[in-house]
C-alpha cells in the first residue's frame, strides 16, 4: 500500500526533523505525465554522465542533461557542465513546479535511468554553485522508483515511492542534515526520467 494513498492534504513534510521535504503526489494526470515522459525521453539531448572518483574518470550508464536561463556552469564530482537554453517543454514544467511549490528556479538537471539497475548513491546537493538552503524541485516521469533519505548523524531513514507525474521539493536545511539516494532494484524494467529544478547563484 502506498503510504500516501489515503492522504489528500498535500504537501506533506516526509522528514521527521532537521529539514523540509514536501511531497505533493501526482501533479499531472496520467495522460499528461505519459506525454511529458515521451517528450523528454526522445527530445532531450541526453549524454552519459561523468564523475571523477579517486582520480579516475567514471562514465555512467545513466544519462543527464543540464538546462538553464543562462549558460550556467555547474560543477559536481569534479566535472563542469554548461547549461543549454530552455526548451518550451522544460519551461512549461518549470512554471508548473513554481506554481505548485511557490518557489522559483533558474536551472534544471535532468536524469535518465534506463531501468532499475541504474541508480544514485547517497549524497547531498550541497554544491557551492547552488543557492544555500534553496529549494530543489524533483519531477518524476515513467517508472515508479523508491527514494531514500538518511540522516547524517542519527542514520535514521525515510523512504518514499516517487510516482509517474509526481513532485517532491527539498528545501531549508535538508541538504545540511540528510543524504538521499535512488537505490538500484531488479524489479523495475522500465525507464524513469527525473528533473531537478534548482537555483544557481552567480
Amino acid at each position: 500500500m502506498n503510504l500516501f494513498e489515503e492522504i489528500s492534504d498535500y504537501p506533506i513534510n516526509i522528514l521527521p526533523h532537521d529539514g523540509v521535504v514536501h511531497y505533493y503526489g501526482k501533479v499531472f494526470s496520467k495522460e499528461k505525465a505519459d506525454w511529458y515522459y515521451q517528450y523528454l525521453f526522445h527530445q532531450i539531448p541526453w549524454e552519459h554522465d561523468e564523475a571523477m572518483i579517486f582520480g579516475k574518470l567514471i562514465v555512467t550508464k545513466r544519462k543527464v542533461a543540464w538546462f538553464g536561463e543562462k549558460p550556467f556552469e555547474y560543477t559536481y564530482s569534479k566535472r563542469t557542465k554548461y547549461a543549454k537554453s530552455w526548451t518550451p517543454g522544460l519551461l512549461e514544467l518549470k512554471r508548473k513546479c513554481e506554481e505548485v511549490s511557490g518557489e522559483t528556479y533558474n536551472s534544471c538537471l535532468l536524469n535518465l535511468y534506463h531501468d532499475g539497475s541504474e541508480g544514485m548513491a547517497y549524497h547531498s546537493d550541497g554544491e557551492t554553485d547552488l543557492k544555500k538552503h534553496g529549494a530543489i524541485a524533483s519531477l518524476s516521469f515513467g517508472a515508479e522508483r523508491k527514494f531514500l533519505f538518511k540522516h547524517k548523524k542519527t542514520k535514521g531513514k525515510v523512504e518514499i515511492f516517487l510516482e509517474n507525474g509526481s513532485l517532491l521539493v527539498m528545501k531549508g536545511t535538508t541538504q545540511d542534515h540528510w543524504l538521499h539516494r535512488l537505490p538500484p532494484t531488479t524489479k523495475v524494467k522500465a525507464p524513469r526520467v527525473n528533473l531537478t529544478f534548482r537555483t544557481i547563484e552567480e
